[in-house]
């Protein structure tokens, strides 16, 4: 199942000139960061390594630009940003879910920072209501230094679990986990933490709780209760 994608159109390898355009993009933002937020970061932190050290103060600066609403004067970072794809080249990237499992699809034909740049300019054309949310995404990627994968997704997400129907949905997602009816307003406080007890007891090993699965249930109860206690 696709959840988010983004064409990023670039400069031919050997052709000096160095220019970086969008194309098709699906990115949706809510809730926050979204699958489309998701994507954007992932796609700066798994190509940084390829940027000059000496670069990356600029990216950060760009993010932040973007972020603010500024206007970007261009050429930045050596690459100007136009609308014309003639006589460019495409990389694709996507982000997929497969039951219930989160994964990413890159296929970049440029180099790394066309990449990037890419990423960016696509958080620009975002509406300035969530443009604010993701660029905080991209700052965060951008100071990424691990694997890209389910890990950086629950980095760039602020979450401890990377399921794909709490991605969705976090708020229907915690109400299930803690057992609070979906259709059910939401809960008080002191009913998420009444629920969140009794349901720890529950999965809790000592308590007859299934030792193999006790981990990631007291993890999704914890993230469920953050959720629910999030002021919304």
């Amino acid at each position: 199942m696709l959840l988010a994608e983004l064409e990023i159109w670039h400069t031919r390898p050997a052709v000096p000139t160095r220019r970086v355009a969008l194309g098709h993009m699906v990115l949706p933002v809510d809730p926050s960061p979204g699958f489309g937020g998701l994507l954007l970061g992932s796609v700066v932190a798994a190509h940084l390594d390829g940027i000059a050290d000496d670069v990356i103060p600029d990216v950060h600066r760009l993010i932040n630009e973007v972020g603010e609403g500024a206007r970007v004067v261009q050429p930045r970072l050596r690459h100007r940003f136009q609308i014309d794809r003639h006589g460019l080249a495409v990389s694709h990237h996507r982000l997929v879910g497969d039951g219930d499992d989160i994964s990413f699809d890159f296929n970049s034909a440029g180099t790394d920072l066309a990449q990037v740049l890419g990423a960016i300019y696509a958080t620009e054309r975002l509406d300035a209501a969530h443009r604010a949310g993701v660029t905080a995404v991209l700052q965060k990627a951008a100071r990424w230094r691990g694997p890209v994968g389910p890990s950086l997704i629950a980095h760039l997400a602020g979450s401890q679990t990377t399921t794909l129907e709490a991605m969705a949905d976090p708020l229907s997602w915690a109400l299930g986990v803690l057992g609070f009816d979906g259709g059910a307003k939401r809960p008080t406080k002191r009913q998420v933490t009444a629920h969140f007890r009794d349901r720890m007891r529950d999965v809790h090993p000592d308590h007859g709780g299934d030792h193999l699965d006790a981990a990631k249930a007291m993890s999704d109860l914890a993230e469920a209760r953050r959720i629910l206690l999030v002021e919304p």
